[in-house]
């Protein structure tokens, strides 16, 4: 079995009876043949064809076949036709569990994620003994072994099915909402490094086999890279910490909103003026991050993203994980230093974006992501001091209050720390002008994180698309959802949640 970290089974076999015949001893009148036909779903000429071959001794006729109707099969008394026990399997989660639980084929061999990545440990090994039959295929003879068989083992996930169900259902739910192309979402245990859930849109059933179509198959969260936008402004903003150069009530000249480069000009979505490198992060200037980038050496911006797991896959041993892109830092021309302050010009998957934020939710430590449940955290690789992580994590707050870009985020009872992202797609050698990505990641209670909420909803389609009002209530659902479901404790009074009046316009943030 597959299980979730509570034992609760994610993936099952279950026998079958598989109906085959031995072509040169089956005795069979028109009207059985007939009959036989209706049972298998087959033509009478496509078993007569099968029969033909009567040097062989091992044709299947149907396999994988439910119970009544192996009665049927069996009460048609034809000689020559014979049953085998085999297994198929099944899976209890359907839909949001299909991405990580991937299927396997009619032999039952890993073909997608983790049935794939594990399936040596699942399937264990065949043995094997020399034994005497009778023309019937019934053994008369135990003559020796060969080979001793090993037993598969169970595989325990990471994952807790309650909050894989929640983080599907939330994340369907947005992306019909928005009429989005495609959505995907990341639970990470703060302390462990665990993915608690993992779930992608499109999806599809992998109890229904058939010809998958590859868009549905495929776990965007691991596999699919994007730009990610305004999230990656805290690792400026780090990095611009960590040399001393910059504090967080260092004040920035953002005015008139725009900052031309050469023949490029970065622009914010609207003018701010001067802004603290705190409130570079609750407006998402891009203007303030693009100064801070370039006030710096190139290689200690690319040293913080490269300790941040950017670059490089995150190792959690999911088939088809992604590297994502990071350019060396000597190439960087001076408008490339400047964009990538703010998430363009850089790619990575949902999981490293995920993973990376465990940098200000763990006082400036990284450590390895797993799906597969760990009786002790990973090991841990600092990548900013603890002071630096405090503050940019006091800033992550300030992004979701009111006069930041995502109070939609807000999870009453609970202090929540996090940062919008609104990217334009990439689209042939530029941007797409009307298609986005929106994102949000947070964490939560931020007196103590605890989980990690990563969103992406890719090119919502009803002219809503910023990350604060896209992605930012799903990672509210969420959040709320799981906190108490773990029993986590709250670090806030239940009327914290404090919304901007209905209508007003939201701080908008465009990259």
């Amino acid at each position: 079995m597959i299980t979730d970290r509570n034992r609760e089974p994610l993936a099952i076999s279950t026998p079958v009876e598989s109906v085959w015949v031995s072509p040169a001893d089956v005795e069979v009148t028109p009207e059985q043949m007939r009959r036989l036909a209706r049972l298998l779903e087959l033509d009478v000429a496509e078993i007569a064809k099968r029969l033909a071959d009567t040097k062989r001794e091992f044709v299947y006729l149907k396999r994988h076949l439910p119970p009544e109707q192996v009665a049927k099969v069996v009460g048609l008394n034809i000689p020559g036709v014979f049953l085998q026990r085999e297994y198929r399997r099944y899976y209890p989660g359907r839909e949001y569990t299909a991405h990580l639980i991937g299927f396997t084929d009619v032999d039952d061999k890993g073909q997608e994620a983790l049935e794939l990545a594990f399936d040596e440990l699942l399937a264990g090994k065949p043995g094997s003994r020399r034994v005497i039959k009778d023309r019937l295929g019934r053994i008369v003879e135990d003559v020796e072994s060969i080979r001793t068989p090993q037993q598969g083992r169970d595989l325990t996930l990471s994952i807790d099915a309650k909050i894989q169900y929640l983080a599907y259902r939330e994340l369907k739910s947005a992306v019909a909402a928005n009429q989005a192309k495609a959505g995907g979402i990341v639970v990470l245990d703060v302390r462990s490094g665990e993915v608690l859930a993992m779930a992608n849109l499109p999806s599809y059933n992998p109890n229904n086999r058939g010809n998958f179509e590859p868009k549905r198959t495929r776990n965007r969260a691991v596999t699919d890279l994007f730009e990610p936008g305004s999230t990656l402004k805290p690792f400026t903003v780090a990095a611009a910490l960590e040399t001393g150069m910059f504090a967080p009530d260092t004040v920035i000249q953002t005015a008139p909103g725009q900052l031309v480069i050469g023949k490029a000009t970065i622009h914010d979505a609207h003018p701010l003026g001067a802004l603290t490198v705190a409130q570079v992060i609750q407006k998402s200037s891009n203007v303030g991050a693009a100064k801070m980038a370039l006030a710096l050496p190139p290689e200690k911006l690319w040293n913080m993203f490269h300790k941040a797991g950017f670059g490089a896959p995150p190792h959690s041993g999911f088939p088809g994980e992604v590297s994502g892109r990071l350019r060396a830092y000597a190439s960087w021309r001076p408008i490339e230093q400047a964009t990538m302050a703010y998430g363009h010009g850089i790619s990575l998957s949902l999981l490293q974006l995920a993973r990376a934020y465990l940098v200000f939710a763990s006082d400036g430590e990284i450590k390895p992501v797993t799906l597969v449940k760990r009786d002790t955290p990973g090991e841990s690789t600092r990548v900013i001091t603890p002071e630096t992580a405090l503050q940019v994590r006091k800033m992550l707050e300030m992004a979701v209050q009111p006069g930041g870009t995502a109070p939609r985020a807000q999870v009453m009872g609970y202090r929540v720390a996090g940062k919008t992202g609104t990217a334009h797609k990439v689209e042939g050698a530029g941007y797409a002008a009307n298609k986005y990505v929106a994102s949000f990641i947070g964490f939560a209670p931020a007196s103590d994180p605890q989980l990690i909420v990563a969103v992406m909803i890719d090119e919502p389609g009803t002219g809503r698309y910023y990350g604060g009002t896209v992605a930012a209530p799903v990672f509210s659902n969420v959040m709320a959802g799981a906190l108490r479901q773990l029993g986590i404790k709250p670090d806030a009074p239940l009327n914290n949640v404090v919304l901007p009046p209905p209508n007003t316009p939201d701080i908008r943030e465009e990259v």
